[in-house]
C-alpha cells in the first residue's frame, strides 16, 4: 500500500507540476513575444500619454490592443496582473517530486557507483541527498554572483551570456560525475529551473514592486529595477526549452547512460537556446533560419555521439548465448523490479511498464536491455550485483 500511495502522490504532483509549468512558460513566452512585437504607436494621443509600443492581435473571435508604457501611465490601476505564483508552484511541485522520487531512495536513484571519482561512487544515501541539495543551491549562487559581478548595470550582458553558457557545461560535466545518469540530467535541469524561479522571487517581482510603489508615490522609479528584471526575464526565456528537454530526459536512457552523457546534455542545452533565439527574433520581425539550423546541427551531433555501437555478431560466426541463458540472468538480476508484481520495495508496478517475467517483453526490449546493461546504468546502483560476465553475456545475445 505504501508503494501505491507514493506512486499516486507522484502521479498527482507530476500533474500539478506540468500544469503549473505550462501556465508559467506559456505566459512567459507570450510576454516575450509581446515585448518583441511592439510597434511605435501611430496615435499622437497615445504617444503623449507615454505609450512606448503597442500591438494589435486577433484571437478567439476577438481583437486585442496591448500597450506598453515607458513611464508611469496617468493612472495605475489597483488590479494589476502579477506573474509569480505559477513560477513558484512549478518549482515547489518539482522539488516535491524530486524528494519523493529521488531523495526517498538516494542510494538507488542518486548515487553513481560507476563514477570515476571514488568518493562519488562510494557515497551513502544521506551524503548523496546533501550533495544534491548543495548542488542546487550552489548553482543558483554561482549564477546569481556571475550576473551581479559581470554585468551589474546590464551593460555587459553579451559577456554574461558566454559566462552562463560555460557554467552550464561545467554543471553538466559535474552532475554526470557525481550522480547517476538520470539524476544528473534532472539536476542539471533543476539548476536552471531553480535559477528561473529564484530570478522571479529575488529580482523580477521585488523590482516590479519597487517600481509600482514609486509610481504610486509620484516618484521616479530606479531604472535599474526595470533593466535587471528584463535581464533575468531574458535569461529565463533561454533556459525554458533546455529545462523542458532535461525534465523529460528520464525516459531516454541512451542519453543519460552514455559515457559522454555530459557532452550530449550540453549540446542539447545549446540547441534549445538557439531554437528559442529564432522565435525571439521572429517576434521582432527578424527571420534568421541560421539559428534553428544550428540547433538542429547540434542535435544531430548529439545523436551521432549517442548512437550505440553495433553489437551484432559477424555473419558466419557462432551464434550468441541462448535466450534461456539471458532469461536466467534477467530473472536473477532484473525481475525484482521489472515484473508485473515487483518484489523490490518502493515499486508498485514495473518501471516504464517493462515486465521481464514475460519472455516476449524481454525479446521485444532486447536492444534497450543490452544498452542499459552495457552502460552499467542497470540494474540501478547494481543493487542486484550483476557481474561483468553476465553483462557480457547479455551484450553477446544475438537471437
Amino acid at each position: 500500500m505504501l508503494s501505491y500511495l507514493i506512486d499516486f502522490s507522484n502521479f498527482m504532483l507530476r500533474w500539478l507540476h506540468v500544469i503549473a509549468a505550462i501556465a508559467w512558460i506559456g505566459e512567459s513566452i507570450y510576454f516575450v513575444m509581446l515585448d518583441n512585437g511592439l510597434k511605435s504607436p501611430k496615435d499622437e494621443n497615445c504617444r503623449k500619454k507615454g505609450v512606448f509600443g503597442e500591438m494589435w492581435a486577433v484571437h478567439g473571435g476577438g481583437f486585442y490592443h496591448n500597450q506598453k508604457y515607458a513611464t508611469s501611465p496617468e493612472k495605475l490601476p489597483d488590479d494589476l496582473h502579477w506573474s509569480f505564483w505559477k513560477a513558484y508552484t512549478t518549482w515547489l511541485s518539482g522539488f516535491a517530486l524530486f524528494i519523493i522520487l529521488y531523495m526517498f531512495n538516494p542510494g538507488f536513484y542518486l548515487v553513481n557507483p560507476n563514477s570515476s571519482w571514488e568518493w562519488a561512487a562510494n557515497m551513502t544515501g544521506w551524503q548523496a541527498n546533501v550533495l544534491a541539495l548543495t548542488f542546487l543551491l550552489l548553482g543558483w549562487v554561482v549564477y546569481n554572483e556571475m550576473c551581479k559581478r559581470i554585468s551589474p548595470n546590464m551593460e555587459r550582458d553579451g559577456l554574461l551570456s558566454i559566462g552562463v553558457a560555460i557554467m552550464m557545461v561545467v554543471v553538466a560535466y559535474l552532475s554526470t560525475q557525481m550522480f547517476s545518469g538520470r539524476a544528473a540530467f534532472l539536476l542539471t535541469g533543476a539548476v536552471m529551473a531553480t535559477a528561473m524561479s529564484a530570478n522571479v522571487f529575488f529580482w523580477i517581482i521585488p523590482g516590479q514592486r519597487r517600481i509600482v510603489k514609486a509610481m504610486k508615490a509620484g516618484e521616479t522609479p530606479n531604472p535599474l529595477d526595470g533593466k535587471r528584471g528584463k535581464q533575468r526575464s531574458v535569461h529565463n526565456t533561454y533556459f525554458t526549452l533546455p529545462v523542458v528537454l532535461l525534465m523529460i530526459s528520464n525516459h531516454y536512457s541512451f542519453a543519460y547512460s552514455h559515457a559522454h552523457a555530459w557532452v550530449i546534455m550540453a549540446l542539447l542545452i545549446f540547441a534549445g537556446a538557439l531554437i528559442r533565439q529564432y522565435f525571439v527574433l521572429m517576434h521582432a520581425g527578424k527571420i534568421q533560419p541560421g539559428y534553428p539550423a544550428a540547433g538542429v546541427l547540434l542535435i544531430m551531433v548529439a545523436f551521432w555521439i549517442g548512437m550505440p555501437a553495433n553489437q551484432q555478431t559477424n555473419a558466419g560466426s557462432e551464434s550468441g548465448p541462448d535466450i534461456t541463458d539471458v532469461q536466467a540472468v534477467i530473472e536473477q538480476r532484473c525481475v525484482a523490479c521489472h515484473a508485473q508484481s515487483p518484489t523490490q520495495p518502493g515499486f508498485s508496478a514495473p518501471p516504464a511498464g517493462f515486465a521481464y517475467d514475460n519472455l516476449d517483453q524481454i525479446v521485444r526490449q532486447k536492444e534497450s536491455i543490452q544498452q542499459v546493461v552495457a552502460s552499467g546504468y542497470m540494474p540501478l546502483g547494481n543493487m542486484t550485483n550483476m557481474t561483468d560476465e553476465e553483462r557480457a553475456l547479455i551484450g553477446e545475445w544475438s537471437e
